[in-house]
């Protein structure tokens, strides 16, 4: 009977060991939740962008970046977004996804040993989420990046055009 480290360890394992196409399924799977994910949050920020830039400037973190970072966010989801969707670039797209998802939970992390009681910035439904569920919900979209990169370059090195 396997103990519960030796459980998560081969259920990853078994995710890793994928067939080439179901890797390359489940790359692209995991890419086009990253593309609705960060095409929706991008279009929600700029529908109220107002509300988004007085959040902003709010923040105790990023209260004096706010402009360069209302404009500049909502930009960067379209740009990964970009990537994410086209192969050519996928797996730089899964790096930049990994990259927005470790700075949204560091910032969430810093939010929350401030305070609960803060405003969300985030756009659209994600608005609705408690802090700590933000937080669990971003360590999830960064696992599940992470599991992308893995695959993309297990492809990549295998010869298939990711």
């Amino acid at each position: 009977m396997l103990n519960e480290s030796g459980a998560k360890r081969n259920m990853l394992g078994k995710i890793v060991t994928f067939s080439w196409m179901k890797k390359r399924l489940l790359v692209e799977v995991i890419s086009i939740c990253f593309v609705i994910l960060f095409l929706y949050t991008a279009i929600a920020k700029l529908i109220d962008f107002q509300v988004f830039m007085e959040q902003l400037s709010d923040s105790t973190i990023l209260g004096s970046s706010a402009t360069i970072i209302a404009y500049g966010l909502p930009l960067t989801e379209f740009i990964v977004s970009i990537a994410l969707f086209v192969p050519r670039y996928r797996l730089l797209g899964l790096y930049a996804a990994f990259i927005l998802m470790i700075l949204f939970t560091s910032y969430v992390g810093i939010l929350l040993s401030i305070s609960t009681e803060l405003p969300c910035s985030c756009g659209g439904i994600m608005e609705e989420l408690s802090w700590p569920d933000h937080l669990v919900v971003n360590i999830v979209l960064m696992c599940l990046s992470l599991i992308g990169i893995i695959l993309a370059k297990k492809i990549k090195r295998n010869g298939g055009k990711l």
